[in-house]
């Protein structure tokens, strides 16, 4: 066989791989849950062009349905922790949020886990 047959086969080899790969993830699409919080990311304003907005406004359904496609991605599913500003973010709500993972990653029927939060506010550091 010479190098150039070598090549083709090889080329067909990993054509048939990536083939097989893609049928793959094509039938079994990975399920994700998004954990959502509220913060900058679910902030809505009365125009897009207006500089104030509301922080914690829009549902992380709204937010789901509004990405044209992702469902062909993976199976999306959201799930609404809180929706509350990054400022009122407390640890009631954090430790709500750590329960939810640790049980969703226990869970053999989840792939991956997204968790939406906004911006944390922090004071700066006082100089001496």
């Amino acid at each position: 066989m010479d190098r150039l047959q070598k090549i083709h086969v090889m080329f067909v080899a990993v054509a048939l791989a990536a083939s097989a790969e893609l049928s793959y993830a094509q039938a079994k699409k990975a399920n994700v849950v998004i954990l959502a919080t509220g913060g900058t990311i679910a902030g809505a304003a009365a125009s897009g062009t207006q500089a104030a907005y509301k922080s914690g406004a829009v549902t992380i359904d709204a937010m789901i349905a509004a990405v044209p496609g992702i469902g062909d991605l993976a199976t999306i599913k959201g799930e609404q922790i809180s929706n509350v500003g990054s400022q009122d973010m407390s640890i009631d709500i954090m430790l709500k949020l750590a329960n939810r993972i640790n049980e969703l990653a226990r869970s053999n029927d989840v792939d991956g886990i997204v968790v939406t939060l906004g911006p944390t506010p922090w004071k700066k550091p006082r100089s001496s």
